[in-house]
């Protein structure tokens, strides 16, 4: 599936990767860094947590992590629309309120294609006569 610039949007997870050891979800993720993706203030949150928390970064390592992030993806504030739309995904689609504010971020920056391996792949959601494909990219 061939992707124009610009109309993705990443998950935390994805960006995660970024650092990880495993080469080929690295690699992956870079690639996908390359084509200008929308990310929240969310992703940027978790992603440090797990940085600090999990891989045991430090407070610098984590800081040059997440500029590199910033400085490839478009990033975008989290505000209190997307935390109520995001409520209505989640009554509407049964999901986590979490998962339910990536999707909700997606939306709002008109993106078609959410990339995530914490949901369903292939799953098609709808929110206002919009439309995202969720894509695992790891499959």
């Amino acid at each position: 599936m061939k992707q124009t610039n610009g109309n993705i949007f990443l998950d935390s997870n994805i960006c995660i990767y970024l650092f990880a050891e495993d080469e080929r979800k690295a690699e992956i993720a870079f690639n996908l860094m390359d084509k200008s993706p929308a990310i929240s203030t969310q992703v940027i949150a978790d992603a440090t947590n797990v940085f600090i928390k999990k891989h045991k970064f430090t407070k610098q390592t984590a800081l040059d992590s997440v500029m590199f992030i910033m400085n490839k993806a478009r990033v975008r504030v989290i505000t209190p629309k997307t935390i109520c739309d995001a409520f209505a995904i989640s009554i509407k689609n049964n999901f986590s309120f979490y998962d339910s504010l990536i999707v909700a971020a997606a939306f709002e920056n008109n993106c078609s294609i959410l990339y995530s391996e914490d949901m369903q792949h292939k799953q098609k959601i709808t929110f206002e006569k919009k439309h995202i494909t969720v894509i695992n990219p790891f499959i």
